[in-house]
């Protein structure tokens, strides 16, 4: 009788292209936690992940729901990217050690009554269980993962050469505020217009991720996303463009006129390729000091084979919010 893992491997039929990387003394670099108001942002580009045997390996410290759902899946490519987007989150979280060495496939989750998928720590109760909280992002060319400590967090990765099938404007209309409509209308050059939608919805999916109740409960319309300079001036006149040093605020319908502060984004261009939007809840305390930014530490991964500090360059340029890169913690 054929096993479920045999199955699995049967149905994803990926062929080793390079040499095989996994080695049995394979394994994960342990890393601190992150600070307050720190986001640890891994990513994978799965294009660089061609061994079988890796592939096999990620698919082992899954669960069996998980491997059941990767199995269903249509399409070779769907189901390598739902196997590394599952296996990125379990390394990933198993690396955030406290006084004892977290199995990658020991790790529980349960999800909120939205859906939202949690951590579900099972240990005893004299263990200190760091509250970790993580969010992921996916699309067909890079798998990203944020992790913070006891601040909800969203994260949403989008393709910058993303094309619609209707008019940019068109597409706004069904899903964005009219400020926000308002401000795109002002973007005479097509492509640029492109642009700042995409980084517009980029911003609200991580909003949303981040309040953890999803679209359904808190549709894009219902909600603006603007520089902070604007607001604080009482400019009501959209900016034009979404640039590098302006705090980016959230305002839901009733409070247009007073902005929360409650929530923190950053945005940056990843490998050049995407844009990435980082959301956190702000600490009761930090509440309103919008002066700080927040810490984004960025590596780009191939768990089990290596793991590459990501620092301001070329492959990594914030871009909006006020966030700043960190410096390599190892």
């Amino acid at each position: 009788m054929t096993s479920l893992r045999d199955k699995a491997l049967m149905m994803m039929n990926i062929h080793c292209l390079g040499r095989n990387l996994a080695t049995a003394s394979s394994s994960l670099l342990p890393v601190q936690l992150p600070a307050p108001r720190e986001v640890h942002f891994w990513y994978v580009l799965p294009d660089e992940v061609k061994s079988t045997n890796l592939l096999n390996r990620y698919l082992e410290i899954l669960s069996p729901c998980e491997k059941e759902n990767i199995i269903t899946m249509r399409g070779e490519q769907i189901r390598k990217r739902a196997l590394l987007a599952r296996a990125l989150v379990r390394t990933t979280l198993a690396r955030y050690q406290t006084n004892c060495q977290i199995d990658p496939k020991s790790l529980k989750f349960r999800k909120n009554n939205y859906g939202k998928p949690e951590l579900d720590w099972q240990y005893a109760d004299d263990w200190s269980r760091p509250p970790l909280h993580f969010n992921i992002s996916h699309t067909s060319s890079l798998i990203a993962c944020g992790v913070t400590v006891g601040s909800a967090i969203g994260i949403d990765v989008e393709e910058k050469q993303r094309r619609l099938k209707n008019d940019t404007l068109a597409f706004a209309q069904r899903f964005f505020s009219p400020l926000e409509i308002e401000m795109l209308t002002h973007i005479v050059d097509p492509e640029l217009r492109l642009q700042e939608l995409i980084k517009l919805w980029t911003l609200k999916e991580a909003y949303v991720k981040a309040l953890g109740k999803g679209f359904s409960a808190s549709p894009f319309k219902s909600f603006t996303v603007r520089l902070g300079d604007h607001v604080k001036g009482n400019i009501h006149t959209p900016p034009h463009m979404i640039s590098k040093g302006h705090d980016i605020t959230v305002e839901t319908s009733d409070e247009l006129k007073n902005p929360s502060s409650n929530w923190q984004f950053g945005l940056l261009e990843l490998a050049g390729s995407h844009y990435a939007a980082v959301c956190i809840e702000q600490d009761s305390i930090d509440a309103g000091n919008e002066s700080i930014p927040i810490d984004l530490t960025l590596r780009k991964t191939i768990p089990y084979v290596e793991d590459e500090y990501v620092s301001a360059s070329d492959s990594a340029v914030v871009i909006g919010g006020l966030t700043r890169l960190s410096t390599c913690d190892y």
